[in-house]
């Protein structure tokens, strides 16, 4: 066992007997990465903070469930998971009433994606990799407009207005890359598909 990984070992002890200080270290290690993981899905960066924080929150209510320094990974990844979903779900309930089809298999593709994932036995770090070259490979102005949508959680009529482009133009764009996404991360989908955001 290297020094850092007798570190957390450490710290992961501490925290079972409820350090608070072994407890901001996970803190401050996985905050920001539930967040990203949680705004991929719910597009919103307040409530993925929100979120964040609240499962960390249920990590500390619950440490004794928690057998291994490595189960807390798990166990905030999964607690979020099932949040996101929870979110989609009532999204789309909201998108019916819209009646507005490209939100509708945003959140479709979503839970595909989110029923898909074991962070027990799956790499988030490997699954990031994949998908950050899949986004990469998209076509340029497609490329631009996937990201404005769901990194900068922009809404169509402001991406439209930036490039310049039609309200249509955005949502084929957007369309295409859903598309294009879900072909390449199809051989993940069934193990993985899309892991997110670890280290």
């Amino acid at each position: 066992m290297n020094n850092n990984a007798r570190f957390e070992l450490d710290l992961f002890l501490s925290f079972k007997e409820g350090d608070e200080t072994a407890f901001k270290f996970f803190y401050d290690k996985y905050f920001r990465r539930i967040q990203s993981f949680s705004i991929q899905f719910i597009y919103d960066q307040d409530e993925a903070e929100n979120l964040a924080q609240e499962a960390l929150l249920h990590l500390w209510q619950n440490k004794e469930n928690v057998e291994s320094v490595n189960g807390i990974q798990a166990f905030l990844f999964t607690y979020a998971k099932s949040k996101c979903l929870n979110l989609i779900r009532h999204n789309k309930v909201k998108d019916k009433f819209k009646n507005d089809l490209l939100n509708h298999k945003e959140r479709e593709l979503d839970i595909e994606v989110l029923n898909s994932i074991q962070f027990d036995t799956l790499e988030l770090t490997e699954l990031e990799r994949i998908i950050q070259e899949s986004i990469s490979e998209l076509p340029p102005k497609t490329r631009e407009v996937f990201i404005k949508k769901r990194f900068e959680n922009k809404k169509n009529a402001e991406i439209a207005e930036e490039l310049g482009v039609s309200l249509k133009a955005v949502e084929a764009h957007m369309t295409k890359a859903l598309k294009i996404l879900k072909t390449k991360l199809s051989d993940y989908l069934f193990l993985i598909f899309i892991l997110i955001y670890n280290n």
